[in-house]
């Protein structure tokens, strides 16, 4: 069980390690990840400013800029890999490797999160300091705590839906593209989700991007007018049972999937 730990691990850093060195040799990747999103950003916040809504809805748009570049990460980066692994013909090394699925993806993950925290963390400073946004935050321990959760849910949704992208490719991802607008729209990426009524915003919950962005409002614009769709330690406790049953559900369907491709000779066949 050691050994398998150990080779466990050894996969998780040797997918992630390439994703931290691209992110450094290909600084261009850089400028266009951040400028190109900070443009969305700014029609917003300049709509928001046109109307005269209050000034926390502007800050609520450069959070949710800096939240697109998470959720593009897992959708693309996350759920979408084991789709290009297939294309470029890499699928069948992982499926022989002595290593869990789930390792491969972790790694993923960990190595995209840092290319990914870097684009989000230059968004909202910029889109912060031109629009000079205040943060009011209520508690810097429970911020943290919500965005980690989330994140930890979001990726475990990211490592179930890599199974539907390795076993359906094509399908799998044009379907990604047809919802991606969407789910802008009723995770209320930039405006309160709440405004959508409280049914549709419930519905809404079932991503963990809703109840995590709204939590993350609250907890840095507290002291103006969040309109929240629930608490901040009701929506945390939604969130951690999200990424305890995402995380459940992919391992299980990772297993599933790699069972049935393999069985249906489905896997390693690239798209027509």
């Amino acid at each position: 069980m050691k050994t398998d730990l150990n080779t466990n691990l050894r996969a998780i850093w040797g997918r992630a390690y390439v994703r931290v060195v691209g992110a450094n040799r290909e600084l261009s990747w850089l400028f266009f990840e951040v400028t190109l999103p900070l443009l969305a950003v700014f029609a917003f916040a300049l709509i928001y400013r046109g109307l005269h809504a209050p000034e926390q809805y502007i800050g609520f748009v450069v959070v949710s800029g800096a939240m697109v570049a998470f959720w593009q990460n897992i959708l693309w980066a996350m759920a979408a890999q084991f789709y290009w692994e297939k294309e470029m013909g890499n699928l069948e090394l992982y499926l022989i490797a002595p290593v869990s699925r789930m390792a491969i993806l972790l790694g993923m993950a960990v190595g995209g999160l840092f290319m990914t925290a870097i684009r989000a963390a230059a968004i909202l400073i910029i889109g912060s300091w031109i629009f000079g946004v205040h943060y009011d935050v209520g508690s810097w321990l429970m911020l943290l705590v919500v965005f980690w959760v989330t994140m930890g849910a979001l990726y475990g949704l990211g490592m179930l839906s890599s199974s539907l992208f390795m076993l359906y490719g094509r399908e799998a991802w044009h379907t990604a593209n047809l919802f991606q607008e969407p789910v802008y729209f009723i995770s209320g990426f930039y405006f309160p989700v709440r405004s959508l009524g409280s049914g549709v915003a419930m519905a809404a919950s079932l991503l963990p991007l809703t109840l995590g962005l709204d939590a993350i409002r609250q907890l840095l614009f507290s002291g103006g007018p969040v309109n929240p769709l629930l608490p901040v330690r009701t929506e945390l406790v939604l969130l951690v049972i999200a990424m305890v049953l995402f995380n459940w559900a992919a391992l299980k369907a990772l297993t599933y999937m790699e069972r049935l491709g393999k069985m249906t000779g489905r896997l390693t066949l690239k798209s027509q």
